[in-house]
């Protein structure tokens, strides 16, 4: 069944084929947590028996049956938002799942220590185990526990789905930059990112954001990718709503790996370039301009401000590398301030805060900020902090600058937990 896994994984999915792994182990995980269950689930009666074992195993057959939709009919031409909507169920009772089988796995291996050093005692005073020993069993204290930190995590991923998810945060941020023109002083920008269409299953939450973008009456608008999730055509519904979002000096952005089509089994090459052309098409309707390795430069005053956007550039080898900072410099010549949208926060760590350093500000977004953690005044932290050095705010190296968007949509998990859906205001200051 693994094995067999692994090659519709890679057939059906290949972005997903390095993620198998953590796949497998979490179907162990199942298995070990059924087995310290079962005995109690079977002296139930009949009716609740039978509640149980199909609650239980009710994660697993829709993620059988999916992965299969997906063999037989590609993702692209499904409906994305169900079949996301779908997933996160089984995310979020595999979260719980895991957590209670940690627990009761760390019962076992306290359990395997005692034994152990009761063998080792017995062998030394010749004494036969079976005899002066009896079985040990598991901790209640800790499996009890872990079972209650499992509906806990439960509960705070169903209020994260329902409630959080669309919990929009306008952050606000002022940078003084010294080579910034008198006549750009006190512009205001708003950067969001990662709307990722495709996982909403209304056009409500949209339609929010577009009115929080324009009451803040912006001077430039930019998007830093990540508007589908798998093909262009998700986004058509959201075309009326995204026209009305206005700037003064005009809407900007960027391309985000999920906007490739990278992530669906297309059925021949022709197909994936039209997809391409299709989003291509779309951002001319809606009038933003789709920054490939290049740049607008913006005027007022007789004084010049740099809008600078390249391809997705990702320091993960799963992602496209195909961010051309050179490309995008070109005509921009002595420009004063120079700002960038580039989707992967890795390209500003890898190469632009060490190849550009001309570079004022950049924007990213990317990360999702992992849609969980805990931020306060004090603390902060999220498992993107493990992948990313830059996963979510505002960082400064020497003068330069780079802002993360937390991502304003979701993927994965239908939701949010500590780390809220966003949207900046920058308001640039001499």
């Amino acid at each position: 069944m693994i094995i067999a896994g692994y090659f519709i994984v890679g057939l059906v999915f290949p972005k997903s084929v390095g993620r198998y792994p953590a796949f497998v182990l979490v179907f162990l995980l199942d298995l070990y947590l059924w087995s310290a269950l079962k005995s109690w689930i079977y002296s139930k009666h009949r009716i609740i028996m039978s509640s149980l074992f199909f609650l239980y195993w009710m994660p697993l057959v829709i993620f059988i049956v999916t992965t299969l939709i997906g063999v037989f009919r590609p993702i692209h031409v499904s409906n994305t938002a169900l079949y996301l909507y779908i997933s996160g169920v089984t995310l979020i009772s595999y979260a719980a799942k895991i957590i209670a089988s940690i627990f009761i796995l760390l019962t076992d291996i306290i359990r395997a220590v005692q034994l152990t050093f009761r063998f080792v005692n017995s062998k030394r005073k010749k004494q036969e185990l079976s005899k002066e020993f009896p079985r040990i069993s598991r901790n209640r204290f800790i499996r009890k526990f872990g079972l209650i930190a499992a509906g806990t995590a439960l509960s705070g991923m169903l209020i994260g789905r329902f409630k959080w998810v669309t919990d929009f945060q306008l952050k606000s941020e002022y940078l003084k930059l010294k080579k910034l023109p008198e006549a750009f002083n006190g512009l205001k920008i708003i950067h969001f990112s990662d709307l990722h269409l495709g996982s909403w299953p209304s056009k409500t939450p949209i339609s929010a954001v577009v009115d929080i973008i324009n009451a803040e009456s912006p001077d430039i608008v930019l998007f830093t990718g990540d508007l589908v999730n798998f093909s262009s055509r998700e986004a058509f519904k959201y075309e009326s709503i995204l026209k009305e979002i206005k700037a003064r000096y005009g809407i900007y952005a960027v391309l985000g790996n999920h906007d490739y089509g990278d992530y669906v089994h297309w059925e021949n090459t022709e197909e994936k370039v039209k997809n391409m052309h299709q989003l291509f098409d779309f951002y001319k309707r809606l009038g933003w301009k789709l920054l490939r390795n290049e740049n607008q430069i913006i005027y007022k005053s007789g004084q010049k401000l740099a809008i600078l956007g390249v391809e997705n550039w990702g320091d993960n080898p799963r992602y496209p590398q195909m961010g051309d900072v050179n490309l995008a410099m070109k005509g921009v010549g002595d420009t004063d301030v120079k700002i960038l949208l580039s989707h992967d926060p890795s390209h500003w760590d890898k190469i632009i805060s060490k190849k550009h350093t001309d570079i004022d500000l950049t924007l990213s977004g990317h990360t999702h900020g992992f849609q969980f953690g805990i931020e306060t005044s004090l603390f902060r932290w999220s498992p993107a902090q493990y992948l990313y050095k830059y996963w979510a705010g505002l960082y400064q190296i020497n003068e330069q600058y780079i802002y993360v968007n937390r991502g304003t949509g979701f993927l994965g998990y239908p939701g949010r937990i500590g780390i809220l859906p966003e949207i900046t205001s920058i308001t640039l200051m001499k």
